[in-house]
């Protein structure tokens, strides 16, 4: 009965692989929203080449658009992401990911208390639509470098 049992597995096994799809299918691409002309994001504080402590309050500041809370669909608005330590992604029509690099704020936050290690950090801003997909044209700061000393 057992060799039986064993047999039967084995004969079902490629039946089984064949059905399964080799990878995943990708996720179905998001619209991008539009941004307005001049649309702008920048950081308020700390400056750049600022030397500071931890955890460092940074201020969002945001131009010729509005800040909403993610999943709030109104025009012209989105809400922040802090790029630190990192580039922007290289797809700009995907959700940005939620990781130690790209924090989110969606609840429409303008300003944070972020903890950062000792040492040399860069900073950027990144609005995201109501599905977190950074606008058309990515409505982008410049980055900034800041030192934290404790």
């Amino acid at each position: 009965m057992r060799t039986l049992l064993i047999a039967a597995l084995i004969l079902a096994a490629p039946l089984a692989a064949a059905q399964a799809p080799a990878s995943p299918a990708p996720a179905a691409a998001l619209p991008r929203t539009a941004s307005p002309p001049g649309a702008e994001a920048y950081i308020i504080s700390p400056r750049d080449g600022a030397t500071v402590t931890s955890p460092v309050r940074v201020q969002f500041g945001l131009k010729g658009m509005g800040v909403a809370p993610a999943g709030v669909k109104f025009e012209n608005t989105g809400h922040h992401h802090l790029l630190i330590d990192t580039d922007a992604p290289a797809d700009p029509g995907a959700p940005l990911p939620a990781t130690d690099k790209i924090v989110h704020f969606g609840k429409g936050q303008t300003e944070a208390s972020v903890p950062l290690s000792p040492g040399k950090h860069t900073l950027q801003l990144l609005l995201g639509d109501q599905n977190h997909v950074p606008h058309n044209p990515p409505v982008i700061s410049g980055k900034i470098t800041i030192t934290v000393t404790r």
